[in-house]
């Protein structure tokens, strides 16, 4: 339901032009990739005017954010740790901008408040991003981030006298803590401070630390790096039995890894590269002694269970302890001397219990077809607990007894609606080449199929990141108007493995976006919706998803939410992080992936005089994993182009980054918007 067409602010270009294998590539937004110019700042100011003057001018956003407010404001909980006979847990009451953590020295105790984030800051924009408990439950390494940073600063809280020690830590990012044994101190990863840049410098030549509590960074040992190979990341971790320093060692963001370590009772031992070759992907699941079990693809691109035993580390001295099955491998844990294994079967979830030499015992018992995470723990445990959500279920906390192998309600939230009004299918569809995809629909009961009803289509389609399950209040709200919410298993994720991921990436992305645009059409063909009442959606890659599709098909859509994407997909790897997504999408400094790339890149295929749907743009401004610049260069291409009558905006959150530890007053505000939005104009 557009209005009148709006004036936009005034856009300036450039005559810039880069030439990529013999082909002249203009970028007439260059200019907008300086975040930190005053010309970039008034541009944005004056976007967001336009933006803001147009959403408080429907009459649906007050009410919509109303009811947000009422759905969200219950208590969530999360997964509890247990170390050192002590419980660390997470809440949020409800409207708080951040969840808090707690401790309680039994299950059935009153919980003592240990970390409150929201003291913090008084826009609640410091978030609580990492935690690791001392193997003795009396220290917790924490980390924060502010305004939605990648970056976060280290601190250590005594669990029992709820002070800070005075420790403080820098310039770290994508990695936990790991605690040396006996608690003096912990490992660590950091890069060097940024000479300028800070959310826009590339990130190279991460390394690992050990932290020796009480003394100054600058006196940190260093552990490992690796400086002539600039890409590499690691993660640190101690084992359970504290004998070995494990390492894991990426390049990229593919699902390829290499595994070092260090004997940590021998004094003066090198890192040992176990497994160098960066051939599969390897996580670490329990060792006993020299004998190290891993989770792999190697030869399985949906996973199995394969012991190493460090005495004798040659690939035809391996084991298989849990072979590949037909459902793809999430992650193994080992607990009470017990794997838990989730599987993902056609993406909801199944979790079997394996003897630690693989033999297969039973499934846990799930409500339903769902999500589940968590079954975390020590060896010694004789309990673990987990989380279970679906599309009518919030977030419920569950302890599962490991000797009668049974699961009792832990923490249960109650939400202001009624789970049995509302119904979940899960269709397949025939993409654009054949392939089968699945697709979950949530709706009321009693819908019906005449083509009449809004509908989100949500995405995303990459990184082998599975798209389960899961309750939203949002999505809720949506529904209790009437409005069908869709999520399909695009290629790309990893639903089905590894080959499901590597069928959607590289010179193989143009199938995600097929996926996407055929689900769009089977929900038309089958009564669901048209294409006037069709919205689609998704964040990050999936900001890219909507962005790639929003050009190829603008005929399908009614209204369009990307946010905070990729969309310029020729400079991604100048920015931040981005280098390491090569693995995903290829490189525009390779001629053929560069072809590829150009074909599909949302900023580069925007049409002069095309007709596109009504387009609301999200980002944050201090978004330093997806620069902020792609959104600004999209929006500002989109707007020129448009020819219809339809209004493109851009909406840029202030204090506000990549997603994660957004406060919760800023995630109902924009929501709100976003889903107001779209009533407005499928309305």
């Amino acid at each position: 339901m557009a209005d009148a067409p709006l004036s936009y602010p005034r856009t300036r270009t450039c005559d810039h032009v880069d030439a990529y294998h013999g082909v002249d590539i203009a970028d007439p937004y260059r200019w907008l990739e300086d975040a930190d110019s005053a010309e970039t700042a008034e541009w944005v100011a004056a976007q967001n005017a336009v933006t803001f003057a147009y959403l408080e001018g429907m009459p649906e956003r007050e009410a919509f954010k109303q009811r947000l407010r009422r759905l969200w404001d219950y208590e969530r909980y999360g997964v509890p740790q247990r170390r050192g006979g002590r419980y660390l847990l997470s809440k949020n009451d409800g409207l708080q901008n951040q969840a808090a953590l707690y401790t309680l020295d039994a299950l059935d105790a009153e919980p003592r408040l240990l970390l409150d984030p929201n003291a913090l800051s008084d826009d609640g924009t410091v978030a609580l991003s990492g935690t690791s408990i001392s193997d003795d439950g009396r220290l917790l390494a924490y980390s924060l981030a502010s305004a939605g940073s990648d970056w976060v600063e280290w601190r250590v809280r005594n669990v029992e006298s709820g002070e800070d020690l005075p420790d403080r830590l820098l310039w770290s990012k994508f990695g936990g803590a790991a605690w040396s044994p006996d608690g003096s101190g912990f490992y660590y990863n950091r890069y060097e401070e940024p000479d300028g840049g800070v959310y826009v410098a590339v990130n190279y030549h991460q390394k690992v630390y050990h932290h020796l509590l009480g003394t100054p960074q600058s006196d940190d040992v260093l552990v490992y790096e690796r400086p002539q190979d600039r890409e590499w990341m690691f993660g640190a971790h101690v084992t359970e039995d504290g004998r070995y320093l494990l390492l894991n060692v990426s390049k990229d963001t593919g699902r390829r890894n290499a595994v070092f370590y260090r004997d940590l009772a021998a004094d003066g031992a090198g890192f040992v590269e176990l497994l160098p070759e960066f051939d599969a992907e390897y996580s670490y699941v329990a060792n006993n002694g020299p004998e190290f079990l891993f989770q792999t693809n190697l030869d399985a691109p949906r996973g199995r269970v394969i012991s190493i035993d460090l005495r004798r580390p040659e690939r035809d001295a391996w084991v298989e302890v849990i072979p590949e099955g037909e459902e793809a491998i999430e992650g193994v844990s080992a607990v009470g001397d017990t794997l838990f294994v989730k599987c993902l079967r056609d993406a909801h979830a199944r979790i079997r219990l394996h003897a630690m030499d693989g033999a297969y015992l039973e499934d846990v018992a799930l409500p339903g077809l769902g999500s589940a995470g968590g079954f975390d723990g020590l060896r010694s445990d004789s309990e673990t607990f987990y989380a279970y959500t679906s599309f009518t279920a919030p977030m419920t906390i569950y302890r599962f007894d490991l000797a009668a192998r049974k699961s009792e309600v832990f923490r249960r939230p109650v939400v202001d609606f009624d789970p049995d009004a509302y119904e979940v299918t899960q269709e397949f569809y025939s993409s654009k080449d054949g392939a089968r995809v699945p697709m979950f629909i949530t709706h009321k009961k009693g819908l019906e199929r005449n083509g009449n009803n809004p509908t989100v289509l949500y995405g995303y389609g990459g990184f082998s990141a599975s798209l389960t399950p899961f309750f939203s209040v949002v999505n809720l709200a949506w529904m209790e108007r009437g409005g069908v919410f869709a999520m399909p298993n695009l290629r790309g994720g990893g639903e089905y493995g590894e080959e499901w991921h590597l069928a959607g990436t590289k010179l193989k992305k143009q199938n995600v976006f097929d996926d996407f645009i055929a689900a769009a059409e089977h929900l038309i063909a089958a009564g669901y919706t048209r294409p006037s009442q069709l919205a689609i959606s998704g964040g990050s890659n999936g900001g890219l998803l909507v962005g790639a599709c929003l050009t190829q098909r603008p005929d399908l859509f009614g209204a369009a939410l990307p946010a905070v994407g990729v969309m310029d997909m020729l400079r991604f790897q100048k920015f931040t992080i981005g280098w390491a997504w090569v693995s995903d999408y290829g490189s525009s400094d390779d001629g053929e992936e560069f072809r590829a790339l150009l074909a599909y890149s949302p900023l580069h295929n925007i049409r002069p005089g095309a007709v596109y749907p009504a387009t609301l743009i999200t980002t944050g401004d201090h978004d330093d994993r997806v620069a902020p610049a792609h959104s600004f260069k999209f929006a500002a291409a989109l707007q020129a182009a448009q020819a219809g009558p339809a209004p493109v905006l851009i909406r840029v959150e202030t204090r506000a980054g990549h997603g994660a530890g957004k406060p919760t007053e800023k995630i109902i505000e924009e929501s709100a918007d976003r889903y107001a939005f779209l009533l407005h104009e499928l309305g």
